[in-house]
C-alpha cells in the first residue's frame, strides 16, 4: 500500500499543471482535427462531431455531479477518496441505465438532420460513458494535491487518439466510424489510466470505513444524492452553454456549416482549457477554506490576478496561431467563404466570449464552492435560458444567408459568454469583490475590447490593448504560489 501523501491542493501550483497539460492536449487534438478534416468528407466531418457532441450533452447528467463534490470535499480526508470514488461509480452505474435505454428509443441524433452509420452513434454513446468514467479518479487526484498525475492521464488520453488517428490515415482510410473508434480507444486509456494512478497515489483507508470524515454531505447515500443534485443538474445543462450555437447552425442550415463553425470553435475551446484549469485547481482549495473568509477572499484574488494576466496572452497567441496555421492546417473551403464565412473571422468574434469566460473564473468557482448549491444551478440555468434566447433571436430571427447565421452564432456565443460574467458577479455574492478592484477591470475590458476590434478588422486598434501585458508581473506571483 502506498503512503499517505504529503501534497495538497494549491491553485498555483495545481492551475500550472492542469494548463500545461491542457494546452498540450490541445496541441494534440488540433493535430487530430487536421487529420479529420483532410481525412474525412465535410458531411462525415459534422457526423462525427455533431454525434460526440450530442452524446456527451445527453449523458453528461449520468454524472450526477459526485466527481464535483469530491474534489471540493476530499482533501478533507484524504483516506477516503478510494472508497468515495468507488461509491460514486455505484451510483453513476445505476444512472446511467434509464439515459442508455432513452438514447436507444428516441434517436436524438434524427433531431439535428443526420443520417449517420449506426455504429458511429453507439461509439459516441461509449466515448461519453467512458468520459464521465474519468471524471472520479481526477478529481480524486486532483483533491489529493496530485494534478500532474491528472494532467499526464489527459495527455495519454489525447497521444491514445491522435496516434489511432495517424495509423488510420496512414493506411487511406476514409471510414467515419474508423476514427470514431480511435477517439472510444483514446476515452477508455484515459479513464483507465487515470483509475490505476488514483490507486496508486491514494492512501489505503482506514478501518471502519466512514464517508463522513469527508464532510456532512457524505453521511448517507441519501445525503450525497441530495447534496449532489444541484451540480448534477447543472452538469446536465452546462454543454448546451458551449454547444447550443452549433446545434442551432446545423438545424437551421445542416451538417455542412456547422462543421465550419466548428472549425471556428476548435481553437476557441482550446482556449477554454485555461479557464477549465483554473477552476478544477481553484475548487478544492475554496472548497478547504470556504468556512474561512480572510483565505477565502485571498485565494480569489490570486486567481483574478492569473485571469488579468493571462488575458492578453490568450487574445494574441490565439489569434496568431489560428490565423497562422489555419491555411495550412484545414481545406480552402473552412476559410475562403465557401460556405459564407471564414473560420478565422469566425473565431476571432468568439475571441470576446474567451476573454468573458476567463474572467469569470473566480466568481463561477466561488458559486461552486459556497454554501448554496442550488445557486449555482440556477446561475447556470440563468445563463442557458439567455443563451437560447440570444441564440434562437440571432440566427433564425436574423439571419437569411449561411454566412449570416454563422456570424450570428459566434455573436451570439460571445454575448452568452459576456451574461455569464455578468450574472457571475451578482449571483456569487462578491460584487464587493469586483469593485474593489474596479480599475483594473475597466482596464481590462478596454484594453481587451480594443485586442478583439483591431484584429477583426484588421486596424492598428489592437495597439492599445498592449497595457494589458502590466498585469504580468502580478499573475506570475499568483502562479507560483504553493501551499503544502
Amino acid at each position: 500500500m502506498s503512503a499517505p501523501t504529503a501534497r495538497h491542493p494549491s491553485s498555483g501550483r495545481d492551475a500550472g499543471w492542469l494548463m500545461g497539460a491542457d494546452l498540450l492536449a490541445v496541441g494534440l487534438a488540433f493535430l487530430g482535427q487536421i487529420l479529420l478534416v483532410n481525412a474525412l468528407m465535410a458531411e462525415h466531418y459534422g457526423w462525427m462531431v455533431l454525434a460526440i457532441d450530442l452524446y456527451a450533452s445527453l449523458f453528461l447528467v449520468v454524472d450526477l455531479g459526485l466527481p464535483t463534490l469530491l474534489a471540493r470535499d476530499g482533501a478533507n480526508a484524504p483516506h477516503l477518496v478510494r472508497p468515495a470514488v468507488a461509491r460514486t461509480y455505484r451510483l453513476q452505474a445505476l444512472a446511467a441505465v434509464p439515459f442508455v435505454l432513452l438514447a436507444l428509443a428516441f434517436r436524438p441524433d434524427r433531431w439535428l438532420n443526420m443520417d449517420a452509420p449506426e455504429w458511429l452513434l453507439v461509439a459516441a454513446g461509449l466515448t461519453a460513458v467512458a468520459h464521465i468514467a474519468s471524471y472520479a479518479p481526477r478529481s480524486a487526484l486532483r483533491a489529493l494535491g496530485e494534478a500532474r498525475l491528472e494532467a499526464v492521464s489527459k495527455v495519454v488520453e489525447r497521444g491514445v487518439t491522435v496516434a489511432g488517428y495517424g495509423v488510420l490515415v496512414g493506411v487511406g482510410s476514409t471510414s467515419v466510424t474508423a476514427y470514431m473508434g480511435a477517439f472510444l480507444l483514446g476515452a477508455c486509456a484515459g479513464w483507465l489510466f487515470a483509475l490505476g494512478l488514483m490507486l496508486r497515489s491514494a492512501p489505503a483507508p482506514q478501518n471502519p470505513v466512514s464517508l463522513k470524515a469527508l464532510g456532512k454531505d457524505w453521511a448517507s447515500t441519501k445525503h450525497l444524492l441530495v447534496a449532489a443534485l444541484p451540480f448534477a443538474i447543472t452538469l446536465g445543462a452546462l454543454p448546451y452553454v458551449v454547444r447550443l450555437e452549433k446545434f442551432l447552425v446545423a438545424a437551421s442550415g445542416g451538417a455542412e456549416i456547422a462543421a465550419v463553425f466548428h472549425v471556428a470553435q476548435l481553437a476557441w475551446l482550446a482556449g477554454l482549457v485555461v479557464p477549465a484549469a483554473l477552476r478544477s485547481a481553484l475548487l478544492p482549495v475554496l472548497g478547504h477554506v470556504r468556512g474561512q473568509p480572510v483565505n477565502y477572499q485571498r485565494e480569489l484574488h490570486r486567481a483574478l490576478d492569473m485571469c488579468f494576466g493571462l488575458m492578453p496572452y490568450g487574445l494574441f497567441g490565439g489569434y496568431v496561431l489560428v490565423a497562422v496555421l489555419a491555411p495550412f492546417a484545414f481545406p480552402a473551403p473552412y476559410l475562403d467563404g465557401t460556405y459564407g464565412a471564414s473560420a478565422v473571422d469566425l473565431f476571432t468574434v468568439l475571441l470576446v466570449g474567451w476573454a468573458a469566460t476567463l474572467l469569470a473564473t473566480p466568481t463561477y468557482t466561488s458559486l461552486m464552492a459556497g454554501f448554496r448549491p442550488w445557486r449555482f444551478t440556477q446561475f447556470i440555468f440563468t445563463v442557458l435560458l439567455l443563451a437560447a434566447l440570444i441564440g434562437y433571436g440571432l440566427i433564425f430571427g436574423m439571419a437569411t444567408t449561411s454566412g449570416a447565421t454563422l456570424y450570428a452564432a459566434a455573436l451570439a456565443s460571445s454575448l452568452s459568454a459576456v451574461a455569464l460574467l455578468v450574472l457571475s458577479w451578482w449571483m456569487s455574492g462578491q460584487s464587493a469583490f469586483v469593485v474593489q478592484r474596479r480599475d483594473e477591470w475597466w482596464l481590462t475590458v478596454l484594453g481587451g475590447s480594443f485586442i478583439v476590434i483591431g484584429l477583426f478588422t484588421q486596424t492598428a486598434w489592437w495597439v492599445l490593448g498592449l497595457s494589458l501585458f502590466a498585469f504580468t508581473p502580478q499573475a506570475w506571483r499568483a502562479l507560483r504560489s504553493t501551499h503544502r
